[in-house]
């Protein structure tokens, strides 16, 4: 007969509903967190992320100031390196100083003013080799030549 009550109490336990405790309560379900699912819930409260405005340079209502060019159009007013510049359209017309000779072996600054581009003897109208710091000056239309010399900047 033991076994027979035990049999009837264990099947009235069973058959109480899984939600309800003994008085008929419905009881909350049972909370299951893993690391992941506490760190989801963590980041749910947070406030979302944002980046920091960035500053403001300008009154506001105030248009962005357009950027300033780098150079300005047209021919150069110093050059720097070995070549033959076409005065008017690859430099401006005027007087070019340089502080002499680039580093080397031997080193020298040579220049030459031509007539044209042809790079014969007789388009030569004058020409230096220097050691230090000298000047030349160029007409519109000519050419000049340079070689192993220091930068190029327009005095005048």
């Amino acid at each position: 007969m033991t076994a027979f009550v035990a049999l009837i109490v264990g099947v009235a336990i069973g058959s109480l509903d899984a939600t309800e405790d003994k008085a008929g309560r419905e009881r909350p379900a049972p909370t299951v967190t893993t690391p992941s699912r506490a760190a989801e819930t963590t980041r749910a409260h947070e406030p979302p992320a944002t980046e920091p405005a960035p500053a403001r340079t300008t009154a506001p209502n105030t248009p962005p100031p357009s950027p300033e060019p780098t150079a300005k159009p047209g021919p150069a007013t110093s050059f720097k390196g070995d070549g033959q510049y076409l005065v008017g359209e690859d430099i401006e017309a005027g007087t070019y100083m340089t502080a002499g000779p680039a580093d080397g072996l031997f080193p020298n600054c040579y220049w030459a003013r031509h007539k044209d581009a042809s790079g014969e003897f007789s388009s030569i109208i004058a020409n230096g080799n220097v050691q230090g710091q000298t000047q030349v000056t160029v007409r519109k239309s000519e050419y000049l030549e340079v070689k192993g010399c220091l930068p190029w900047k327009k005095a005048s």
